[in-house]
């Protein structure tokens, strides 16, 4: 969920190169972060070892299968024919529901033609002849197969704009922007081979989500933005607004008792199996959601601290954190109101329902429903502001770090360690 305002994320293109003086401090300062980095990307490499999901389907996914009838697919079918006719069960309100002749596409029965019955609410959206559907074939055990309509078929649509997005990242931000897209395509990869099969298993939702988006975060930050003291600094800052996120999140989803049953999926989900923890999987919500705001907040606090270092080296740690904090003060303010927007159009239909029942504001506000997203943007909205000060004081500190004797001794014991490996 990207904010959507607009602000730099990363160094002026137009600024004169850095000195091989500042290029020393940034990789010395790069050096010193990686000392407490490496031991946080080692756990969550053990996280991903000891909690990726195994081969055997879960309890969810054995009772999805049951439910599922045995043999049903979803070959695409064009309308060719459409007949309406009035239906409903009230006869004060018309409803137009209709037979559709549809060509099947693909399937062991392409090049037949089937009836398809279409719901009122099929019908009011809009079909025409010449419009493609996706349907449900059921093989059936008696009189051959029988079709019904599923989904619209959305493949041009989504598949166009999925290539303008890759062409417009492409050529605006070239080689920087093909990179995020790779990181972009290791974020779902994630998503779908680890979290969303760990959420259904028994695991830990918490340490399931946070070790995914740890992981995720340690690759796209750096294939986004490359390796460099900048994107140290802001990893260091998310992953501590991560940390942030999962243990305020966990308190504050117990201490208001949500049990994450306010959906129709996830009472769906809660048939395919009520052992799933339903109040953990509001907790991984939040921390998943936090990923991409707080990746936008913290990569502008680092280039904006390492910015200042380098137009004026010879500033102390106070400096730096109180001039980068004036810049943070700015995203802050900003970004919040940017999230409590984004969460209350996705709450929208659940807003308008509330707009339209008779009960006082605070017991809508407190009700189960709205809660799960008030909370979820309370708890983004402090760990993203707390990410500010610490990405500052972060940057601040390693900065200054570099500057010393102890960061330079520290720079030649590990290239001297470097060398010794490569040979």
């Amino acid at each position: 969920m990207p904010p959507s305002h607009s602000h730099s994320h990363g160094p002026d293109p137009d600024a004169p190169p850095p000195s091989a003086e500042a290029l020393g401090r940034r990789r010395r300062a790069v050096w010193l972060m990686l000392l407490l980095l490496v031991p946080v990307a080692l756990a969550t490499m053990v996280g991903l070892f000891v909690l990726w999901p195994g081969d055997e389907p879960t309890r969810a996914q054995q009772a999805a299968q049951t439910a599922m009838p045995p043999g049903i697919t979803f070959p695409d079918g064009e309308v060719v024919s459409l007949e309406t006719v009035e239906c409903g069960l009230d006869p004060t309100t018309s409803q137009i529901c209709a037979t559709a002749v549809v060509e099947i596409l693909d399937g062991p029965d392409t090049g037949n033609f089937e009836a398809v019955e279409l719901p009122p609410e099929v019908v009011a959206a809009g079909v025409a002849e010449g419009d493609v559907l996706v349907l449900t074939r059921d093989p059936g055990t008696e009189g051959g197969p029988t079709y019904g309509f599923f989904d619209y078929e959305r493949d041009t649509p989504i598949i166009l704009l999925a290539v303008f997005f890759a062409v417009v990242v492409i050529g605006v931000a070239r080689l920087r922007g093909l990179a995020s897209l790779f990181g972009l395509a290791f974020a779902f990869f994630v998503l779908l081979q680890f979290v969303l099969p760990g959420l259904l298993s028994e695991s830990s939702p918490t340490l399931v989500s946070l070790v995914g988006s740890a992981a995720i975060m340690f690759v796209v930050l750096y294939l986004a933005h490359g390796f460099s003291a900048r994107t140290t600094t802001a990893l260091v800052g998310t992953l501590f607004g991560l940390t942030l996120v999962a243990l305020l999140g966990s308190w504050a989803v117990s201490a208001a008792r949500l049990t994450g049953l306010t959906s129709e999926e996830t009472v769906t989900l809660q048939g395919y199996d009520p052992t799933l923890s339903f109040s953990g999987l509001v907790l991984a919500g939040i921390v998943v959601a936090g990923l991409g705001v707080l990746n936008d907040v913290t990569i502008t606090q680092a280039s904006a601290i390492w910015q200042l270092h380098e137009v004026s080296p010879e500033s102390s740690w106070r400096e730096l954190y109180t001039r980068g904090m004036a810049v943070g003060r700015d995203h802050i303010a900003s970004t919040v109101y940017t999230i409590v927007f984004a969460y209350s159009g996705a709450a929208l239909p659940a807003l308008l329902l509330f707009e339209l029942s008779n009960q006082p504001l605070w017991t809508t506000v407190t009700s189960s429903a709205l809660a799960e997203e008030v909370i979820r943007t309370l708890v983004g909205a402090i760990a993203l502001v707390l990410a500010v000060p610490v990405t500052t004081a972060a940057g601040a500190f390693f900065a200054k770090a570099a500057d010393t004797e102890a960061g330079a001794a520290t720079d030649r014991r590990l290239t001297a360690l470097r060398t010794r490996f490569a040979r």
